[in-house]
């Protein structure tokens, strides 16, 4: 029977705002069933129509993939799959399912469903489907028989099997049940649940952007011999101020924070009797996207001359106190496929404004004021757009901060026309291979999503991608990622700015959690909580 989980047993936390103190915290302690996380939510509850780091926080607890990326560093494990074979041509990959797998409404699992979930991916070519549009379709998808499912590429894709994992399984008797006029389900699922993974959503438990609340699904195929005390609830309570996120966490009525807390909140945490701050170093690149295709922007020498502008050393050493790592690179500095002897640009007001007078010169116009858009909910993206604003003031430029939030700022992406002159953001590893920051932030073929939000187009680079993301062996992919990648920054379409350390707070109560950089360490299934 599936309980709702109510507000005073989630420590009287409001809907979309802690109300910090609202339950002594000996009674939060006092309860060992009760997970409150702070992570942000996605947009939406639908893993094929939503595919960012809010949504991999809801997706690994409540969905189930075939293969999984665990522990740090990542490696990608059987999940529902309990194996796999590819042919030599790379074009025929076969998974085999583990028998026995049940989804949340007790149905149980086989390849059909499976087939299901991938054609329903392919059809929204939402979320996760860029990995997989242009080499899958969606009647080379079948079941040959009850537990294997057989994929016939229509070209060989090496990324192909690292995206697996960004997939996610629905139960088609649920959403088949909730299509209006062949949707395939999207309003129910983005609000409802459609899983098999270890937790599942209460009923009435989401508010979109506000609230989430789960509860253990007791049947999980994994089962829970490896945690004999799991969490049994998880109160999803996000909050858009730090200060508020902060006082909770200390006062004990939140248990562990998203990984974006600022750099000045460490040392008050980690001061706390109740909380402290976990460390983590993950392949997520901090990232200035410049609209390629709106002036001034269209202009080369403009977007050097931004490049030089921010204060790259400043920022790390000073704002985020050391706790990142410069990468020059428009993809983690840990990753193959990077041509190492390539500088990346520095900062350099001088060599900025000797870009600024070319750029005059082939007659750009720079004397509108320039927006750069930040995630409002997010301290740092504001005190780096903050920190670029006053350095671009000292060669004369009007930059405004606008405030806005991740929901829209990816939907704005779609169009050119209402991409943001700037915008501040992360890439996170969903999944890892090159392909997942250079092959869809800067091949043509993804304009419209976020991904490839710069606008940016090079005939050359969009070949050298396509040809490498055609090939099997990393030892030959490699060189033609190192050639894209050197003309990509000669291109400067963006600022790329650092490699990251998460700062995630975290109560003391909170034992066994695993993290791995895919996820960033959301997954509640290994966790148990302390009296």
């Amino acid at each position: 029977m599936t309980s709702k989980l109510t507000r005073r047993q989630v420590g009287g936390l409001a809907a979309g705002a802690l109300v910090a103190g609202a339950l002594p915290p000996s009674a939060r302690a006092a309860d060992t069933t009760t997970l409150v996380s702070g992570f942000q939510l996605p947009q939406n509850l639908d893993p094929h129509q939503v595919y960012d780091v809010p949504m991999q926080a809801m997706m690994l607890n409540t969905y189930d993939n075939l293969y999984r990326y665990q522990d740090d560093p990542p490696v990608i494990e059987p999940w529902l799959a309990e194996s796999h074979t590819v042919s030599d041509d790379g074009l025929t990959w076969e998974f085999k399912l583990r028998p026995g797998i049940k989804f949340h409404d007790g149905s149980a699992m086989t390849a059909e469903d499976v087939v299901y979930s991938f054609q329903r991916m392919l059809a929204l070519a939402l979320g996760p489907a860029g990995a997989f549009l242009k080499i899958l379709k969606p009647e080379n998808v079948t079941a040959p028989v009850p537990l294997t499912v057989r994929f016939k590429l229509e070209t060989s894709y090496a990324p192909f099997f690292a995206a697996i994992p960004s997939v996610c399984i629905v139960n088609p008797r649920v959403v088949k049940a909730h299509e209006k006029d062949g949707d395939w389900g999207k309003t129910y699922v983005a609000s409802n649940d459609a899983g098999s993974g270890p937790y599942k959503i209460v009923s009435e438990g989401y508010r979109p952007l506000e609230y989430l609340d789960m509860e253990i699904f007791d049947d999980h195929f994994l089962g829970w011999k490896h945690n004999p005390k799991p969490v049994r609830k998880i109160a999803g309570r996000p909050t858009k101020e730090t200060s508020t996120r902060v006082l909770a966490l200390v006062n004990g009525t939140l248990d562990w924070t998203d990984g974006n807390l600022p750099a000045d909140q460490v040392d008050q945490i980690n001061a706390s009797k109740v909380a402290y701050v976990q460390k983590d170093v993950v392949m997520k690149t901090f990232v200035v996207r410049m609209n390629n295709k709106k002036a001034p922007f269209d202009n080369i020498n403009v977007r050097k001359a931004f490049a030089h502008a921010f204060n790259y050393e400043g920022f790390i050493k000073e704002i985020l106190a050391g706790y990142a790592t410069r990468d020059p690179y428009p993809q983690p500095d840990t990753l193959w496929g990077i041509p190492k002897d390539v500088k990346g640009y520095d900062y350099d007001l001088a060599k900025a404004k000797e870009y600024l007078a070319k750029a005059v010169a082939e007659g750009a116009q720079i004397k509108r004021p320039i927006e750069i858009h930040v995630q409002s909910e997010n301290e740092q993206s504001v005190q780096g757009a903050q920190l670029f604003q006053s350095d671009l003031a000292q060669i004369g430029l009007n930059v405004k901060v606008v405030g806005n939030i991740w929901s829209n700022l990816t939907s704005s992406t779609a169009k050119p026309e209402t991409t943001p002159d700037m915008w501040v953001h992360w890439v996170s590893t969903y999944f890892v291979d090159p392909e997942n920051w250079v092959g869809q932030m800067y091949d043509s073929q993804f304009h419209g999503t976020w991904k490839a939000s710069s606008w940016y187009k090079n005939d050359e680079v969009d070949k050298l991608l396509r040809k490498a993301r055609g090939l099997v062996k990393q030892e030959e992919r490699a060189p033609l990622y190192e050639a894209a990648t050197r003309q990509i920054m000669a291109d400067c379409p963006d600022v790329w700015i650092y490699n990251s350390m998460q700062l995630q707070g975290i109560n003391k109560r909170v034992k066994g959690r695993r993290f791995c950089t895919v996820g960033q360490g959301a997954e509640v299934r290994w966790v148990t909580l302390e009296g």
